[in-house]
């Protein structure tokens, strides 16, 4: 059974591995778009938006406005889907390219910026990622199907 599982995991590995060196690049100067996805544990779902919306948004805001950043919408479910493929919100940032998307940015400095009560803001952070089961961040692109 562990011989099973560690094969799984390897075959897993290799696909993920394989998928990133096959994933195509954004084209320079483009928007890139970043899906990302949380799961929160049953019954607080509510209480990560109230966290989201109060601590995280107003960054992505700002970033917005700092020209980092184009757009950023949230998404929710309609329905129920499998646990396995359930997810809760989704986040979609479109940033001004690939290049500034995956650049470091020093978010540290814009977070002591608009939040100066920085302990209640990291004990709210800590709890909006406590009730979450899973979170995924998926770089999207849009197909032409016109060409």
């Amino acid at each position: 059974m562990v011989k099973r599982l560690m094969l799984l995991l390897v075959v897993f590995m290799m696909g993920v591995t394989a998928g990133r060196a096959q994933s195509p690049t954004a084209a320079p100067g483009q928007p890139f778009v970043v899906e990302y996805y949380y799961k929160t544990k049953w019954g607080h779902a509510d209480e990560f938006l109230r966290l989201f919306k109060k601590n995280h948004y107003p960054l992505l805001k700002k970033e917005v406005e700092m020209g980092r950043m184009v757009k950023i919408w949230m998404d929710q479910s309609r329905y129920h889907t499998t646990e396995d493929g359930r997810w809760d919100y989704r986040v979609t940032i479109v940033f001004k390219n690939s290049t500034v998307a995956n650049e470091p940015f020093d978010e540290d400095a814009l977070k002591k910026q608009v939040f100066p009560d920085q302990a209640a803001y990291e004990r709210e952070e800590q709890r909006r990622f406590e009730i979450l089961d899973a979170h995924w961040d998926l770089p999207v692109k849009t197909l032409d199907l016109e060409k």
